[in-house]
């Protein structure tokens, strides 16, 4: 049987490889340019996107579980564990390639320019301020003092979704 911790480990290993070849490729991408480079980078924007959103997604929910598991208990620390990789594993590194990418694309591809583009912008500052929101949260959890509900963290189940709806609008319909 593993340990907690050995399966931890290996979960970071999973996670760093994974880091890796998408660095690797990124590099790849920047060092031999391919003709279609723009199609390479709009598809590691969405692959480092639809990874954010899913933490961003699954995150609230663990928090909603968490919630009613009695502080100390084996649940409660199961829990923290989840969260705390998931925050720091996956969500991070997540946000931040989507950053990077998505701003390499609106500089070389839009300049910057459209309305929708700067609407589109704003849903993400809005997105990433959800997203350190959590990571504050994990941190009272991590310490035991989360003071909102399991109701409470439904409703802020909803903030990352709504917010993705108002982005893919403004990135496919470009309303303005």
């Amino acid at each position: 049987m593993q340990t907690g911790e050995s399966a931890g480990r290996r979960a970071r290993r999973r996670a760093a490889v994974a880091l890796a070849v998408f660095a690797l490729i990124a590099i790849l991408l920047v060092l031999y340019p391919p003709d279609d480079l723009y199609l390479w980078i709009k598809a590691l924007h969405i692959v480092a996107v639809i990874s954010w959103m899913a933490g961003l997604l699954y995150l609230p929910r663990l928090f909603v579980y968490h919630t009613d598991a009695p502080a100390g208990s084996a649940q409660s620390e199961t829990f923290k564990v989840m969260e705390q990789r998931l925050y720091r594993t996956i969500m991070q590194p997540a946000m931040g390639l989507s950053w990077l990418l998505g701003l390499y694309l609106a500089w070389s591809v839009y300049g910057f320019q459209g309305g929708w583009l700067h609407a589109k912008l704003a849903f993400v500052v809005l997105l990433t301020g959800v997203h350190q929101f959590y990571g504050r949260a994990v941190k009272a959890f991590a310490e035991d003092l989360n003071v909102k509900t399991g109701r409470q963290w439904r409703i802020w189940n909803e903030a990352p979704a709504l917010l993705m709806i108002l982005i893919v609008v403004m990135v496919v319909v470009k309303p303005f």
